[in-house]
């Protein structure tokens, strides 16, 4: 019998599968292949050496789904399908040796994918941790806002009852009312300073188209110089004048972008404060209303520091208002004086055509910015002069 048919029978025997029908068919070059020159008596020997080598590494392969099913921690990948395994290293001596080796599980990983409960992991669950507190605020801010949500929803249905001061809500009516009026005045104050400064270039263009009129046309070179030189004068003094408009305006956005913005901020901290004060209250008031014993007890206490609590705050802010709108009033009353005057007589000495006047207003009120100057085409006129 040859050497072929002796294999085949031996497998044929043990019932095992032929080798060609085993994946490790495709990297023969894993195991060493024991070839001999000897006579046919010894390779039956070799055969049978060769044999046992195939079925430890056999054995050593687990199967295929628990090697593609398995979580491997902090271990190397498993190798794909058809390539190469290096040889496992022979179980610890400690294990029972009964069992083949190649039976124990493949490498798994026991770490639970969420974080243990503090009763789980032995810990006090009534310890306060970080995250906790922002769930606390969270959870009060809602509160908080569903009770001034309920209280803002009865005062407007008539239904619920609020603190009303009647002289401070009298007066931030009136200077909210003062606003708009003077957001109004800063409009227009605007609009006239941007039309007022096209004039002031149409002028310098008029000026320079008569100033050349003026050579080109020898039977009427005087009436073209004296209307040439009307407009430049003009236009020097209306760039004067847009000079005062352009610091009345700027000084009115002052006032009211900022001066007047900063007192209403106030007044919307107040007003909130005034609703949540009065939502507490309204709370308050139930509780005390329904209040059976000392069942609820702690319930009141909490109501009643929350109370106070806001109660303070709004007091406060009510202070604040008060002190701000009088400080506001003086505020307005100073700067508006000033800007009336420099309004009004710097348009009236325009108008008027007094260019002396009109200077020493503008030296009057410390008036000095780039937009004062004379215009190129009026020191130009000045020099030929």
């Amino acid at each position: 019998m040859t050497t072929n048919e002796e294999v085949h029978d031996d497998q044929r025997i043990e019932g095992r599968v032929p080798v060609a029908a085993s994946p490790l068919h495709r990297a023969p070059h894993m195991f060493p292949v024991m070839t001999s020159s000897s006579p046919s008596h010894s390779s039956s020997g070799s055969h049978r050496e060769f044999e046992e080598d195939l079925r430890k590494a056999l054995d050593e392969v687990p199967p295929l789904n628990e090697s593609r099913d398995a979580v491997h921690s902090g271990g190397a990948m498993p190798h794909p399908e058809g390539s190469t395994r290096g040889t496992r290293a022979p179980p610890p001596t400690s294990f029972g040796t009964s069992a083949p080796w190649a039976a124990q599980p493949p490498a798994t990983t026991s770490v639970p994918l969420t974080s243990p409960s503090p009763v789980q992991n032995g810990s006090d669950p009534r310890v306060i941790k970080p995250g906790q507190s922002k769930i606390d605020y969270l959870r009060q801010w809602s509160v908080s806002t569903y009770k001034c949500t309920r209280q803002m929803l009865s005062e407007k249905l008539g239904k619920g009852t609020r603190t009303v001061d009647t002289e401070l809500e009298a007066q931030i009516e009136l200077l909210r009312d003062t606003q708009a009026k003077y957001l109004h005045v800063l409009r227009l104050a605007r609009a006239l300073a941007s039309h007022f400064h096209q004039v002031v270039q149409t002028q310098g263009l008029l000026a320079e188209a008569f100033q050349e009129l003026a050579h080109r046309s020898p039977p009427l070179q005087e009436e073209f110089r004296y209307n040439a030189e009307a407009q430049r004068s003009l236009g020097r003094n209306g760039e004067t004048l847009l000079g005062a408009l352009n610091f009345f305006v700027s000084s009115l956005a002052t006032l009211c972008h900022k001066t007047i913005d900063d007192t209403l901020l106030t007044v919307r901290l107040y007003e909130s404060a005034r609703l949540e004060y009065d939502a507490y209250r309204t709370d308050l008031e139930e509780l005390t209303q329904g209040t059976q014993g000392n069942a609820i007890s702690s319930k009141m206490d909490e109501a009643q520091r929350n109370f106070a609590l806001h109660k303070d705050k709004y007091e406060k802010l009510k202070a604040d208002v008060t002190i701000k709108m009088k400080f506001l009033e003086e505020n307005k009353v100073k700067v508006m004086h000033k800007q009336l005057l420099l309004f009004h007589n710097a348009v009236s000495a325009y108008f008027s055509g007094n260019q002396a006047s009109l200077e020493a207003t503008l030296k009057q009120f410390n008036i000095k910015a780039w937009w004062c100057e004379p215009s190129v085409e009026a020191k130009e006129a000045t020099r030929r002069n």
